[in-house]
């Protein structure tokens, strides 16, 4: 649906803090789906960790949080592409995170967002990512967008 050239478009994050290469799936207002190729050559893995590469779990609600911004971008009704690069979200709480399996090099990193609510420019998103259909995290975000 959004390969990450049209991503970058959307969201203002690059490399090599860009965490998300592809929304597959997108319902304004409701829900997306989207994922990240996870590998080795990532800079992260300098040092988390070396002998044992881990992508840390601070990065996944991360990657999260980048595609809840997608899904709220898109749900502005009839917004110019002037108008999305005149804003910005940023995340106002975290809550509930949970990580339940370690996720490596080679992994696909699927996240999931599902709209609880949503108040004038206040997103409240249920968000989880998953590993060949095993949920690795979870989390409850709250975001809102504002000018630059």
């Amino acid at each position: 649906m959004y390969n990450v050239v049209e991503i970058q478009k959307i969201l203002p994050h690059r490399f090599p803090f860009l965490l998300v290469d592809r929304i597959i799936d997108l319902e304004p207002g409701r829900s997306i789906e989207g994922y990240k190729n996870v590998s080795i050559s990532e800079p992260v893995f300098q040092g988390h960790f070396p002998d044992h590469p881990i992508y840390p779990g601070v990065m996944i609600i991360e990657g999260m949080a980048q595609a809840g911004g997608v899904l709220a971008f898109k749900s502005m009704d009839d917004a110019s592409q002037e108008e999305i690069e005149n804003k910005v979200v940023y995340f106002m709480s975290i809550d509930k995170a949970k990580f339940r399996s370690p996720v490596t090099p080679g992994d696909r990193l699927v996240y999931r967002l599902e709209v609880l609510k949503h108040r004038g420019d206040i997103w409240f998103l249920d968000g989880k990512a998953y590993v060949d259909d095993k949920l690795v995290a979870e989390a409850q975000l709250k975001a809102m967008i504002v000018d630059k």
